[in-house]
């Protein structure tokens, strides 16, 4: 469950903000396959971790629509990431950073081969067009997510 919540705070803050119908307002995000896309920090204090990381790296934060739980970490301008708070006690490996891959189900597939697990529910669409992202088990265990610009089913036909 908590790497679903995880999954989806991070599906919802790497869409642009919509208003109603009107179009995306800027493009998906693109850095590359196999760059960073994306990363989820996990924090027991939502008020304190600002103030660091805000100090620390001039990032700044702008509230996700629907919850208190979570931040949109802006770096220069560019969302860069999120900021959310822990359901619990917070382990080394609560952070998750998504990498952008060309093919999602290909990559699904090597990360099996290769002795990594997909989480139950992963690989999943994001909604508007967004692309798809899934989670990957390594074979110790530790998640890194995967983000692709093109929804499962452009990668179908």
């Amino acid at each position: 469950m908590r790497l679903a919540l995880l999954a989806l705070t991070a599906a919802v803050a790497l869409l642009p903000a919509q208003d109603g119908d009107a179009p995306r307002k800027s493009p998906k995000v693109d850095v590359g396959p196999g760059r960073v896309a994306w990363f989820d920090l996990t924090t027991t204090s939502m008020a304190k971790s600002r103030d660091f990381y805000g100090a620390l790296f001039g990032w700044t934060f702008t509230a996700l629509e629907g919850t208190d739980y979570a931040v949109e970490i802006v770096a220069q301008g560019a969302p860069v990431g999120t900021l959310r708070v822990a359901e619990g006690a917070i382990s080394a490996y609560n952070g998750v950073v998504y990498v952008q891959v060309p093919d999602m189900r290909a990559s699904c597939n090597k990360a099996r081969e290769l002795g990594g697990s997909i989480p139950p529910g992963f690989p999943f669409d994001l909604p508007d067009d967004g692309g798809s992202v899934a989670l990957v088990l390594d074979p110790a265990g530790h998640p890194v997510g995967m983000y692709c610009r093109t929804p499962l089913a452009a990668e179908a036909k």
